[in-house]
């Protein structure tokens, strides 16, 4: 019950990081910008067909939100680069 709670607040801290580093690369502009906009898009279409797949085939919630920290940490490191 608290790893689910954990996890779950880690989620929305770490969600709050990546929007701020996304935030600052968007409005340096460039075409790095457009580039990280199409990838922020495609990332979100895939991860919630992914969470919907994993859920309608009788994953736990958990593991939806283990799914989603594990991609928002990998765009966290490679934002902060």
């Amino acid at each position: 019950m608290f790893s689910s709670w954990f996890d779950m607040t880690m989620l929305a801290m770490e969600s709050q990081q990546v929007i701020w580093l996304r935030t600052m690369k968007l409005a340096s502009g460039g075409p790095e910008a457009g580039v990280e906009a199409q990838r922020m898009v495609s990332e979100k279409v895939a991860a919630a067909s992914q969470a919907a797949m994993n859920l309608m085939s009788g994953h736990s919630p958990d593991s939806v939100v283990k799914s989603y920290r594990r991609k928002v940490r990998a765009n966290a490191r490679r934002l902060s680069k």
